[in-house]
């Protein structure tokens, strides 16, 4: 099969903000920027690689979560156990230094890990994991 990656998504609780993480602190292309309803879904991605791209989307938006579901995530959204998102780049320790300059909220600070990488680990604005690795 010739399978690769698209797509996924991050939920976001402001727009705004997420989008302003997105682009200003991590350096992503704006894809799109979709607005529904008073909602919206923002399509990011890294510059030079067209296809593969994260959509921010509203989870508020699916008319299938229920009430109860939506509180749920909501709960996990707002401790950061709802998504995570896995990044890589060549230099973490540079890329941990930017991050901390924009004020993006430290959940662990570059590690060398038993599996073979060195990384480190940022939560969005919605409180998504965002872990960042190197390959030793």
């Amino acid at each position: 099969m010739d399978l690769t990656i698209h797509a996924s998504f991050l939920p976001h609780t402001d727009p705004d903000e997420s989008l302003a993480f997105y682009r200003d602190v991590l350096g992503f292309e704006v894809r799109n920027d979709v607005g529904f309803n008073g909602l919206r879904w923002i399509t990011v991605g890294p510059a030079g690689q067209p296809g593969t791209s994260i959509v921010l989307y509203p989870p508020s938006g699916d008319p299938g979560v229920t009430a109860a579901e939506r509180q749920t995530v909501a709960e996990m959204m707002a401790k950061g156990t709802y998504a995570v998102v896995l990044l890589a780049t060549s230099d973490v320790d540079g890329t941990f230094d930017r991050m901390q300059g924009h004020d993006a909220e430290v959940v662990q600070e570059p590690t060398d890990q038993p599996y073979g990488v060195r990384d480190c680990a940022f939560r969005d604005p919605a409180g998504n994991l965002i872990r960042i690795q190197q390959q030793k």
